[in-house]
């Protein structure tokens, strides 16, 4: 027919080229899904501006930023802070790049998984899928923990500057954070129509409050001057640990790689987009594109600000945007900046429970996960993986009971996000650098000649800031139970009993992504020579 057109994917069904026959942009769709081995099960009700709005839901910006300001300002100061955003961003965006190159020869909800399945070398597919699906698994169980927990200690705040005799307990933040896990749960139940068009809600919102955040800050500021030196502010670096101001810098990441991990969530959503393979990986770009320069502006309008960083690191509110907002905009106007990132707040947590329910149940359907035949289960009414998103906010409620191990224990919650995700980012993505180079096939979206070096970048800057992730802030005798960084201790205990899993039981039925449909014999299929 004259209609017809070839598009190109990177299958399981065999590491070589398929090509898939199509008339229309929605066959298209269902027949590219074919090719890589599943029958479509959601409806595809997200357009790319809707898939864009999911993913930039969670990153948040300024809510996400003021819950890991401890980091990046506490570590290092408005010089590290500033500094450090612009070089992990740029380097954030080669992960992102390569990511969106593989979305758009293998788009399915199983993402990330599916690709290490795909690139790995032959023999070793299903473990290097084990492994990537585990890390995502692990990261998006502790997202909503770790975003719905800040907010939970923002309300808390809150209550604290508008009463200054109201003492916050942890049972109370713990009993809030649940009431905001049900919330978010009752959302993401939702039909994707519903989902699709509440996150472009959410997406104007945080836009806007960035754009208020950035006027307001410096106009509204009751410190005289306004805003500190330039000078001053690019090159004060005050440094909060006890290691060297660089290495401390970079263990300041932290606030960037964090904020900016959500922009995989087109790819896990890539079975709900139409034109999949063009549509997701553009806002995979546009994501970590608006997240590094609009993050930025935040970032530098903070560094401009803030007139007393230990105040707000170490004082009495416990929640450092908070006293950043008092410091800088006085009680009133300050409690009023703080409630509407707390609305961006709680827009983001429900954000990434939506896309933690879709890598759930994508790793679910192959049957990679304990209880998979419940978790990969739709409901017949909404077309959502419903079982799979509370799994999802049962796992976080349990995550959540290591705050009342103290604030660093929970600190380990942000690291662990952030470490989980990008491993499960970087992998497959090295995989195809060191590995898969003869068995990927370029979808419509790709790279060109400049993938395998966005391809090494990204590799490389993966092996740099994940050991200071893991790094604790002090040494010595000041290195304690109370100020250890527990992340690495956490993620190596969960990867070990996953990988442990793994060697005892699952090498022995675990063969890597299902297929749940024929291969398509109707197409043209090239085999290597």
């Amino acid at each position: 027919m004259s209609s017809e057109k070839s598009v190109k994917v990177t299958s399981v069904l065999n590491k070589t080229q398929v090509r898939a026959i199509v008339d229309d942009d929605a066959r298209s769709d269902e027949q590219t899904l074919g090719a890589l081995g599943y029958k479509q099960e959601f409806k595809r009700d997200l357009t790319i501006l809707e898939s864009f709005s999911i993913s930039f839901s969670i990153l948040g910006l300024l809510p996400s930023i003021a819950s890991t300001l401890a980091y990046g300002l506490g570590y290092s100061g408005t010089g590290g802070l500033i500094w450090g955003w612009l070089i992990a961003g740029i380097m954030i965006q080669s992960v992102a790049f390569s990511m969106a190159e593989l979305c758009s020869a293998m788009p399915t909800a199983g993402g990330l998984y599916y690709a290490a399945a795909v690139l790995a070398p032959e023999g070793y597919g299903p473990a290097c899928a084990w492994f990537v699906g585990w890390s995502n698994a692990i990261a998006f169980s502790v997202g909503p923990c770790s975003l719905n927990y800040a907010l939970a200690t923002m309300i808390t705040t809150a209550a604290t500057i508008s009463d200054p005799g109201y003492v916050a307990k942890q049972s109370h933040v713990y009993l809030i954070y649940l009431a905001i896990l049900v919330l978010n749960g009752l959302i993401a139940m939702q039909s994707t129509k519903f989902i699709g068009r509440l996150n472009v809600v959410s997406t104007v919102w945080n836009i806007l409050l960035v754009l208020v955040f950035l006027i307001w800050f410096p106009a509204g500021a009751v410190n005289s001057p306004k805003t500190n030196d330039t000078h001053e502010t690019w090159t004060s670096f005050q440094n909060g640990t006890e290691w060297p101001i660089g290495w401390a810098t970079i263990m300041g990441f932290l606030t960037a790689i964090y904020t900016m991990a959500g922009y995989d969530a087109p790819f896990h959503l890539a079975e709900e987009c139409s034109n999949a393979n063009i549509a997701s990986p553009r806002a995979i770009v546009l994501t970590s594109q608006s997240g590094l320069y609009l993050g930025w502006a935040v970032i530098l309008v903070i560094g401009y600000t803030v007139k007393d960083i230990t105040e707000v690191v170490a004082g009495p509110y416990g929640q450092p945007f908070g006293a950043l907002c008092l410091q800088v905009l006085g009680k009133r106007s300050g409690l009023a900046m703080f409630s509407l990132t707390m609305i961006g707040q709680f827009f983001c947590g429900q954000g990434v429970t939506i896309a933690a329910s879709r890598v759930i149940f994508a790793y679910s359907r192959d049957g990679a996960i304990i209880g998979s035949r419940y978790w990969s289960k739709i409901d017949s009414g909404t077309k959502t993986p419903v079982l799979a998103t509370w799994g999802v906010l049962f796992i976080s409620a349990l995550f959540g009971l290591i705050s009342f191990g103290g604030p660093v224990a929970i600190g380990a919650v942000f690291t662990l996000a952030g470490i989980g995700q990008y491993t499960a980012f970087v992998a497959p993505i090295a995989l195809k650098l060191f590995f898969g180079r003869k068995r990927f096939r370029p979808g419509p979206w790709h790279l060109g000649r400049l993938s395998m070096p966005l391809n090494a970048i990204a590799v490389a800057f993966w092996c740099v800031f994940t050991p200071a992730l893991c790094w604790p802030a002090y040494k010595g005798s000041d290195l304690t139970l109370q100020t250890m960084n527990w992340t690495v201790l956490i993620y190596v205990g969960v990867m070990g009993l996953a990988m442990g899993h793994y060697l005892l039981s699952g090498r022995k039925w675990f063969k890597g992504p299902k297929i749940n449909v024929a291969h398509l014999s109707s197409s043209s299929t090239h085999t290597s020579a």
